[in-house]
């Protein structure tokens, strides 16, 4: 016996039609052809499928029993071949994400091992910018969706939650500060400290955690490493997100979790609402999504 899935969609047709000619016209075949199939689907199975008569076409017993069955059939069929050729879409095409470049150095390079190893035809493109330029990349349509630390829900733009960030204090090995159990701003405003740019978003955090007391800037810098450098040489104290610790792991340096209130970066996925993603591009998000970086765990050391 050899049952087709053709033979399965034209039994289905006359099922639902009750009429050899709309079902043969719904299946893009004569009348004669029509009525061919369907008997040679009935001696096949040794069945009939059908009760007939001039006027009226109906579903026998065996046919509506048959009917059950032959819907599940291609509907299973139907979502196996759409998941191969989503996957077959997935194995090729084009995709760009810009995000924050504490999320670029550390956790996207493992990230983007994984989903180039179980995707290696697809091209990806990565931007390592700042939470603004982040956004504005999708914004213009260069990029497909960016990771950014600020919520632009917009009438064009919407943004989901993908991760949050504690913030730590950095200071060099037996500094004063290091030897508190729970720094408070009070504590940190005394001591020199190292800021990054104004138009970054964990200055703008810090900024917003401290006000009305100002910390006592003496360097304003770019990068991290830069940070880094400057308080192991002992020229002052930082304060950085958990996600960019990896850039401070060294023995002259101690570092100590902060629980000021407010001072939480949040990080979000952001995308344009008018589009949907290429296939290419959702398996990204999708892969992304799957392996966000781990809720921070406490960090002391000293």
């Amino acid at each position: 016996m050899n049952v087709s899935s053709r033979d399965l969609r034209a039994f289905l047709a006359l099922a639902t039609e009750r009429n050899f000619t709309r079902a043969a016209a719904a299946c893009h075949l004569s009348q004669p052809a029509f009525s061919a199939l369907v008997r040679q689907l009935e001696e096949s199975l040794g069945v009939r499928l059908f009760d007939r008569s001039t006027r009226h076409v109906e579903l026998s017993q065996d046919g509506v029993e048959f009917e059950h069955a032959a819907r599940r059939v291609l509907s299973e069929l139907d979502a196996l071949v759409l998941g191969m050729r989503e996957r077959a879409a997935r194995e090729r095409g084009r995709v760009s994400i810009a995000l924050l470049p504490s999320l670029a150095a550390d956790w996207l390079p493992p990230v983007l091992a994984g989903f180039h190893s179980a995707y290696p035809g697809i091209e990806i493109e990565v931007a390592d910018v700042l939470s603004e330029p982040c956004i504005e990349r999708v914004r213009s349509g260069r990029f497909d969706f960016a990771l950014a630390a600020t919520r632009a829900e917009t009438p064009e733009l919407r943004a989901e939650p993908f991760c949050s960030d504690g913030f730590h204090l950095v200071c060099p090995a037996g500094h004063p500060l290091a030897q508190l159990r729970d720094p408070r701003p009070r504590d940190v405003t005394a001591w020199p400290f190292i800021h990054l740019s104004r138009t970054s978003s964990v200055r703008q955090y810090l900024d917003a955690a401290t006000h009305p007391q100002p910390l006592r800037s003496i360097l304003e810098v770019d990068q991290l490493a830069t940070v880094a450098g400057m308080v192991r040489a002992g020229l002052g104290v930082s304060i950085v997100p958990a996600l960019t610790l990896y850039q401070f792991s060294a023995p002259e340096l101690d570092i100590r979790p902060l629980r000021w209130p407010g001072l939480n970066r949040r990080i979000y996925l952001v995308r344009r609402r008018d589009r949907g993603l290429s296939p290419a591009a959702q398996g990204l998000y999708d892969w992304v999504m799957a392996h966000r970086p781990a809720k921070e765990k406490s960090a002391q050391r000293g």
